[in-house]
């Protein structure tokens, strides 16, 4: 025995062996109410991340549909102009002096003489 070199006794008395002291009886923990509430917490936070998550993928498709309908506008403003812009050499071509002059020609009119014309004088 050599941990009993260490004891200036010869003699190696043995320690009482500790007793066990005596529980008080507690009250019994529902258990199961304990599951539940941590179960109500989990099912609550599942359901918040969900509807977060639907909140976003609805937003996701509002943007998407606004991005096609600004597409959808911006194509038929494009197609606006290019349309204003064929109408508009339509009218500069329509009203440019020397058509009208043949046009009028092709009806039987000629220009007036520059001697018949005359000038009224209008009462104020």
């Amino acid at each position: 025995m050599a941990a009993l070199d260490w004891f200036p006794n010869d003699v190696a008395t043995p320690l009482p062996e500790p007793r066990a002291r005596p529980r008080p009886k507690a009250a019994p923990r529902p258990r199961r109410r304990a599951q539940g509430r941590r179960l109500r917490g989990g099912i609550v936070w599942i359901t918040t991340f969900a509807v977060l998550l639907a909140g976003v993928v609805a937003l996701n498709v509002a943007v998407l549909r606004v991005n096609m309908s600004l597409d959808r506008l911006n194509k038929q403003q494009i197609q606006l102009q290019a349309e204003n812009t064929a109408l508009a050499s339509q009218l500069s071509s329509a009203s440019s002096s020397l058509r009208i002059e043949q046009a009028a020609r092709r009806l039987g009119l000629v220009p007036a003489p520059a001697s018949d014309t005359s000038y009224l004088e209008l009462g104020h």
